[in-house]
This record gives structure tokens, sequence and C-alpha cells, in this order.
């Protein structure tokens, strides 16, 4: 799809302005990347891959709860999301995962292995970056994939392969396709509210509909159970977590996702909708640092 600015795009990223924003920022081979690496010093790198729309922010309570609990954090905005660059790249999986394993090398992470987290899209990010980089992950969490759904004929990514249709469709109506889909992602409509401003507001920033609608024609959201197969087949310890009122990826395919991830542990977590760290960060942080902790002490033993 050819680059384009949609309406409504009313700012850029560039060195100057991202002095006002907030997190740090390092060039990467394929774009300017935002992130934030913080907690203890001395404690557990935890490394996280996001949703569709959703800047590094998203993560903040999650981010808490496990500083309190001695973790160390890595968030990062993925490229077209945040105050990352707007690259004019094919947005794919690889894309993504690549960003990950520079921002980790960059950052010198890579001499013990990380825990990494992936919710929704970011799952499916998690499950590339894990195949290609098993040596540096230690545990794996996946939060309320994508993936599992079935083809259909008004699949995003079936519905967008024409370049021609898909700059049509971000051009004319993405914003409220997106305003549509954010609105079903939590339960509480105060969070449902904050959610939804903070995803607008970084899509504000030029070329922003331009990867939101690359990413929905390069990376299929649907049919991708032979990822899944292959990451329970690469023996890294992983944890299902997934929300009893998930209206975008349905619990429906909880039991599919155990017979093909094979995790050592699985939770669902009640009255919780599709976004589970940004609705319900303590819960998840109450079955993640455990799991995290059990594999380190095995580790260190």
């Amino acid at each position: 799809m050819k680059y384009f600015v949609a309406s409504g795009e009313d700012r850029k990223l560039t060195a100057d302005s991202r002095k006002a924003l907030r997190g740090s920022f390092i060039e990467l081979s394929d774009g300017v990347t935002h992130y934030e690496l913080t907690g203890p010093e001395d404690g557990e790198v935890v490394l996280m891959a996001g949703g569709l729309t959703i800047p590094l922010f998203y993560w903040d309570g999650l981010v808490s709860e496990l500083h309190a609990r001695g973790l160390r954090t890595l968030t990062c905005s993925a490229y077209g999301r945040g105050y990352s660059d707007r690259v004019q790249a094919r947005y794919d999986e690889r894309l993504f995962a690549r960003q990950l394993a520079e921002l980790t090398d960059r950052l010198g992470l890579t001499a013990r292995p990380l825990h990494l987290v992936g919710t929704s899209m970011g799952a499916l990010v998690s499950m590339t970056y894990a195949a290609q980089y098993r040596s540096s992950v230690s545990t794996l969490t996946i939060v309320g994939p994508a993936g599992l759904a079935k083809p259909q004929l008004t699949s995003p990514h079936r519905l967008l392969r024409s370049d021609l249709l898909s700059g049509l469709v971000a051009r004319r109506r993405g914003l409220q396709l997106l305003q549509g889909h954010l609105g079903h992602n939590v339960r509480d409509p105060e969070l449902g509210t904050k959610l939804t401003e903070m995803a607008l507001d970084c899509l504000r920033f030029e070329g922003s509909m331009y990867a939101v609608f690359d990413t929905l024609q390069h990376l299929p959201l649907t049919g991708r159970e032979g990822l899944f197969r292959r990451t329970g087949a690469l023996g890294v310890p992983t944890l299902l977590l997934w929300g009893d009122e998930d209206d975008v990826t349905p619990l429906a395919h909880f039991d599919t996702a155990r017979a093909l991830l094979k995790p050592r542990k699985h939770h669902v977590i009640t009255k919780c909708g599709h976004m589970a760290p940004f609705e319900r960060p303590r819960d998840v942080a109450d079955q993640l640092v455990p799991f995290v902790s059990a594999r380190t002490e095995r580790l260190d033993s």
C-alpha cells in the first residue's frame, strides 16, 4: 500500500517534537523506536509486545505492579504506534519481531534470557520472536491472543488485499472503524474512554492510519493455528491468560490455544474483557510474577 497521510493526522514525529514527549527513543535499522526501560536494575527483564493500535502507555498499570514485585520492564511502541516512526515498510510480524530483537540488543539486554509478554496481535509477534530467538526467551506469557478465529471472506486480511481498496477504506473510514474496535476492548466504560483517548491521541501523527491498515493487510489475525502449534513445540515455558468476557478474541478459543501452545499454566480472569493487562493489571501480575519467579529460581539453582 502506498504511503499516505490521512485526514486528522495533524502532527509530525521529529527529533524536535519528540523532546516534549514521554519516553526514550532509539534509532534502529527500520526507524526510531519509542521505549521505556524502567524498574529495579537488578530485576529480571519482562519485555512486552502490544496489540494493533496501542502505544506503550497501555502497559503502565502492569508495569507498576511488576516493579513493586522486583521485576524490570521494557515496553515499546511498535512501529506506527505511540511515538515510534511510521516507517514505510511491510507491517508484518517479522518487522515487529525484528524491532524487539534490535531493541533488546542495543540496550544490552541479551546476556540473560528475558520474559516475553504478548497480548492480542502482540501475542503473534511474541510467538514469532520466540521462534526466531528461542535462546533469548526464558518464559512466554500469552494474553487474549489473536489468530485463532477462522478466516472469513470478511476478514480484514482478505478484504484489504487490494492496495487501492485498503487505502480508500483507511482514508475514508479508518478512524471511525478503529474507534469502534477500541470500544469493544474493555468492559469498564471509564477505562474504555481512557484507552480510546490514549490510542486516538497517537493516531494524530502523520502516517498512523497507513501503518495500521498496512498491518491489517500483511499480518493475518485469523487462521494462525500453525504458529500456535510451532510455538507449543518450542518448549518455552508458557503461561496463557484470558479474560472471560473478551469480545475481540473470545474465550471460545481458549481450549484450542491450550491444546496448541501446551502452556505450563493457564488462567481465566473473571469479569475481564480483551485487554487484561490494562483492565486488570494486578490480576495479571498475580499470575505472571510467580510464573517468572519459579523459572528464574530453577535457572539459578
